[in-house]
């Protein structure tokens, strides 16, 4: 077994699950600790700030600080500044990628935007639809901070942003570019955030179609543990297999 420098860290699934956390995870990130070994949690949620994820991992008992995190926002905004400084910026999306957005001083445009994001909104109607729609129709570069078309909540399985990104590519026939995981896109900005060589960094994640794609997408190893959603059985379907697979995370040696 490979010994690595660099953990990148789903949460859902792999920490904790919705309201409970996995003991063995809290175990984990404190052994990465003691090694001195770099980790980095990086997750699909675009609607918390960094500092919100990192104060929900401290609720649970996982030492984090916001430095810790990477949020499909803050993924989102790099790109931008990468690939297309200056441009005008039009989005949906709740407090995380809004905080993401105003503290990389992007300039948000309402009316002819250069630029639409798609991200998580919980208070979405008609109008944001119809103007992201328009700007994109028009020729704004369209993007999505994840692909997830269902979240899942205590009332059940709800639309996630995927199904609002979807209005969006059926009305304009334009697909979006995904930043999020299963993207490799969010991997190379965290490769760039831990400073290691990707040879050196595994991905860790519950779910084969987000965190172990992500991996594999950005030519990462990967590490999947069946405490989420992929379980032992499904690999069975998978023409790509994970690097590696453990039941829980107190089974990984560092």
């Amino acid at each position: 077994m490979k010994h690595y420098k660099g953990y990148l860290i789903d949460l859902d699934g792999t920490m904790y699950r919705g309201t409970q956390v996995i003991e063995e995870a809290v175990d984990f990130i404190k052994r990465l600790k003691k090694a001195g070994l770099k980790y980095l949690f990086v997750t699909n949620n675009s609607t918390k700030t960094k500092e919100q994820v990192a104060q929900t991992l401290c609720s649970f008992g996982i030492e984090a600080s916001p430095e810790d995190v990477l949020t499909t926002s803050m993924a989102t905004v790099g790109y931008i500044q990468t690939h297309l400084p200056g441009k005008s910026v039009y989005f949906t999306g709740e407090v995380g990628l809004a905080s993401a957005i105003k503290e990389a001083e992007l300039r948000y445009d309402e009316d002819h935007p250069e630029v639409v994001v798609i991200g998580l909104d919980r208070q979405i109607n008609y109008e944001k639809l119809a103007k992201a729609t328009l700007a994109v129709r028009s020729g704004a570069t369209f993007i999505s901070t994840n692909p997830d078309v269902s979240l899942p909540t205590e009332r059940g399985l709800m639309p996630g942003n995927g199904a609002w990104s979807a209005v969006v590519e059926t009305s304009t026939g334009v697909k979006p570019i995904i930043i999020g995981k299963p993207s490799g896109e969010i991997v190379e900005q965290a490769l760039q955030r831990i400073e290691l060589d990707r040879k050196d960094v595994i991905m860790v994640g519950d779910n084969y179609y987000t965190d172990i794609l992500a991996g594999i997408h950005a030519h990462v190893d990967t590490l999947l543990v069946y405490t989420g959603v992929t379980q032992e059985r499904d690999l069975l379907s998978f023409e790509e297999q994970p690097t590696y697979t453990v039941h829980s995370l107190q089974d990984w040696e560092l």
